[in-house]
């Protein structure tokens, strides 16, 4: 039976639960998928699928999978579509058993989107926000093919990687596993990713369609958004993955217009197949099919991580009657195709590759040098160079620490990771004096000896497995004082109650791993809590009991008090006023789990900032962060560099960056704020993090910079802003019609003594003929070059007719922006010396 008709029957007998959905979403319904073995539908006029990605991908052998299919139980088809137990695991997202006696092979599911994550060592690639920050599509298909090849060499088949979300509030937790706020840019390097991990033969699996923009509500929250708004922002990522060829999509947790994005027929069957012609197969998210009919008859074909809906509630509807057997055959059909695009039902599948580490760590140092943002520099506090160069502060403890990935999926053991510190070292050299000061200590100071009575040793206590130790106390503070107390531990959190509370209670999730966005573990790889609390004049009880559970454990009990924080920061100030530069790296952790609640550095940071800058007006504060951060302390320094989470090869980029080894050629894919309460998102819980369950994407189009263009809001740093080492000069733009859309042409100068990199940007204005609301300016292109000192180059950049359009939501299509169009080009969304007009005529296309 034929894919279009097998597709047809099962979405009549299931009927009823897909219409149901239909009816739920705002995107409308478009005429059935053409078959993808014969291309488009003359009926629909859509087009057919894409072709595949480079590598081994090619058209799947429609004899062979009915062959395999005709072979197959209903047992042995239904595990093919959810989640197993691996018997030789690595720590992988997920398995699939497959079914070795028709020959179809058991495939492994890794995270990936900053490298494989899994229990061995890989290549720790920066995170995806830093590689948009570079601004080049073809480092970004660089970036998927080091994550291929890995994934490949480690033994997996699929990577659930690119994230293809919009930043669309800077609280998300994982801002850093997303690219940009803008959905040019990201559909851009999305597709490119896809190519990349795909030439590699593993299988992208893109997530999370869609949209997905927080970790706060994320399985309960129901976005509310336009279908004009969906189309202009968050699919267009995804449709870009589509185009590339992506083997697979990953649905979200959430609700999407009332209908779980998983069982949302008007998103996975209408649009992704229908529209886009996705020939791929869908899974959920982690837990996130929450049912049988509905979510297979809206498209869903495979269930993560196992089989609570796909598994015997599935085999018991279709021997009952309630789902047709054809609709299961669907699902596992696309699942086969798919494998056979990428050789694995061949009876001598593609070899896996050795891994190549060397390789991925070049890859990793390039993207982190590539996409280093300089945001600030006064008074040429950076390059580092001469006396500057020779007398260094290095302050902060995460100088000490290499801070390489986010956390959750983004996590990845490196197969190595130099500390900041002693990559500073090494580049300065053995004539310059480096000297180090902690500035807020985040692991804490051992209590005291003869501060508990009766004595007991907690700073290094050691529990047998299948044990337990516990020890009651009292102590007595002089003076009222503000303390810090951490315990540090492995298996179970020891309990820890002070005058009767329990401090470190135990809660479910990934949240309390970044907790304040304070390092989550120590150095040695304790997992670390904390929790800070006034504590009067007086006699205090402390208990401490903890257990072995079954393999042991150990834990530590810390502090930090008024007074040690204090000495601190002295100490700080004290190597800054002797150096002659400083460089302060300042940290937040964040990742899956949870969202942040300030844009603000966490702990003491601020203050630390505060104190050094004022000693040492050539202080550059280094930024470990995922996404936009306020900067209230930003005026007293002299430098700001923007490292992301810059993965293993981190710790040299950042020194090369420092010492001019290399142009800071990075830019801002997100905004920076400069008030909290100033974001597309502040000051309206509707829109973040929503109300009663209930978020509405109020702002339509105007994601990102075109918010604060269309507020006339002045932000922090602007999007696409980054300094460079040199100077450069914009001149002599000239626009035309060309292709079915317009060509921006200009000159660009080096008008500075050092090579530099630059990234030339292209905006374009709205229609006045359209009468649809429009961004005041939506990035149109851009271009990244690297110019010698006083060299000159014409840089041409496309505007394609899908720029130039909008989305009509009566129409439900592209509609051309015609009439008078203002073209802008510059340094950024808001240095944009040049403009020019240019008219685009009825005809050029809405594609």
């Amino acid at each position: 039976m034929s894919e279009a008709v097998s597709r047809r029957s099962a979405l009549r007998l299931i009927g009823a639960a897909g219409a149901a959905l239909g009816a739920a979403g705002c995107i409308p319904a478009v005429p059935p998928a053409a078959d993808p073995r014969t291309g488009p539908s003359a009926a629909s006029g859509l087009p057919g699928p894409s072709a595949p990605a480079g590598g081994p991908a090619r058209p799947g052998n429609t004899a062979r999978i009915d062959a395999l299919l005709a072979r197959l139980t209903l047992d042995e088809k239904t595990a093919l579509l959810h989640g197993g137990r691996d018997p030789a695991p690595v720590g992988q997202h997920g398995y699939l058993p497959g079914v070795p006696r028709v020959g179809i092979p058991p495939l492994r599911l890794a995270d990936g989107p900053a490298g494989v994550r899994v229990t061995r060592p890989a290549t720790a690639l920066p995170a995806p926000v830093m590689l948009a920050s570079a601004f080049d599509p073809a480092l970004a298909r660089e970036y998927g093919r080091t994550l291929g090849r890995e994934a490949r060499a480690l033994g997996q088949d699929i990577l659930l990687a690119p994230v293809a979300n919009l930043i669309r509030t800077p609280y998300a937790g994982r801002n850093s596993e997303a690219f940009s706020e803008d959905p040019r840019l990201t559909a851009d390097l999305v597709a490119e990713v896809v190519r990349g991990i795909q030439d590699e033969g593993a299988i992208a699996a893109v997530k999370h369609f869609a949209p997905g923009h927080q970790e706060h509500g994320r399985d309960t929250v129901d976005v509310i958004a336009g279908e004009r708004t969906l189309h202009e922002t968050e699919l267009r990522g995804f449709e870009a993955a589509v185009t590339a060829g992506a083997g697979a999509v990953m649905g979200a947790h959430h609700k999407v217009n009332g209908t779980r994005a998983c069982e949302s027929r008007p998103l996975l069957d209408e649009l992704l197949r229908g529209r886009w012609g996705f020939d791929g197969w869908v899974m959920s998210a982690p837990d996130a099919a929450h049912s049988t009919v509905a979510a297979l008859g809206a498209g869903l074909d495979m269930e993560l991580p196992g089989g609570t809906h796909f598994g015997s509630p599935l085999r018991e509807a279709v021997r009952g009657g309630t789902v047709p057997e054809e609709a299961v055959d669907l699902a596992v059909r696309r699942i086969l195709a798919t494998m056979d695009r990428f050789g694995l039902l061949d009876a001598k599948r593609p070899a896996r590759p050795a891994r190549d580490p060397g390789a991925g760590a070049r890859t990793a140092r390039r993207v982190a040098t590539a996409g280093a943002v300089l945001l600030r520099n006064e008074r040429d506090t950076l390059p580092l160079s001469g006396s500057a160069a020779r007398s260094i502060a290095v302050i902060g403890p995460t100088a000490q620490v290499p801070f390489v990935s986010g956390g959750g999926t983004a996590h990845v053991v490196p197969d190595r990771a130099a500390a900041p510190l002693a990559a500073i070292r090494r580049r300065a050299g053995s004539g310059a004096t480096v000297r180090h000061a902690l500035g807020e200590d985040l692991y804490g100071r051992p209590l005291p000896a003869d501060l508990l009575v009766p004595a007991a040793g907690l700073d290094d206590r050691t529990v047998p497995a299948g044990r337990t130790w516990s020890h009651e106390a009292e102590f007595t503070l002089a003076e009222d004082d503000e303390w810090t107390l951490l315990v540090h531990y492995t298996g179970r959190r020891p309990s820890v109650r002070l005058d009767g509370e329990e401090l470190f209670p135990v809660r479910q999730g990934a949240a309390e791993s970044f907790a304040g966005g304070l390092l989550g573990s120590a150095p040695d790889g304790l997992s670390v809590r904390r929790r800070s609390l006034t504590l009067a004049a007086g006699a205090h009880r402390l208990a401490v009991f903890a257990e072995g559970g079954v393999t042991g454990g150990r834990f530590r009990l810390r502090h930090t008090t008024g007074a040690t924080r204090a000495a601190d920061v002295a100490e700080a100030v004290k190597a800054a006023k002797a150096a002659r530069s400083v460089l302060l790296f300042a940290y937040e952790d964040t990742g899956e789990g949870s969202d942040r609640t300030s844009l603000g550095l966490p702990g003491g940071q601020a203050r630390l900032i505060e104190a050094v800058a004022g000693a040492n007006p050539r202080t550059v504060v280094v930024l470990n962060t995922s996404s936009a951060t306020t900067m209230p302390w930003l005026s007293r320094t002299g430098a700001v560099l923007q490292m992301y989470y810059p993965g293993q090869e981190g710790a040299a980029a950042t020194a090369a960056v420092l010492f001019g080894d290399t142009d800071p050629g990075g830019r801002l894919t997100q905004t920076f704020p400069a008030d909290e309460k100033q974001t597309p998102v502040g000051g309206d819980p509707l829109r973040y993090p929503g109300v009663g369950g209930r978020q509405e994407y109020s702002e339509g189009v105007h994601a990102g910079h075109r918010w604060y263009d269309a507020q006339s809001v002045e932000p922090l740093f602007a999007f696409g802003h980054g300094l460079s080492y040199t100077s450069w000069e914009y001149r002599d733009l000239v626009v035309r019609q060309e292709r079915g859309g317009l060509r921006a042409e200009f000159t660009v100068r080096n008008t500075g003594r050092r090579k530099g990199t630059e990234v030339a940007q292209v905006y374009v204005g709205p229609s006045a003929e359209l009468h649809l609301d429009q961004p005041v300016r939506a990035l149109a292109g851009y271009r990244r070059l690297t110019l010698a000192p006083g060299e000159t180059r014409r840089v041409a950049v496309d505007v394609d007719a899908r720029t130039l359009s909008s989305w009509d939501p009566e129409r439900h299509a592209w509609v051309p922006g015609t009439g008078r169009r203002t073209v802008f080009a510059g340094r950024s969304s808001r240095d944009l010396p040049l403009r020019a007009e240019a008219v685009v005529e009825a005809g050029a296309g809405n594609r």
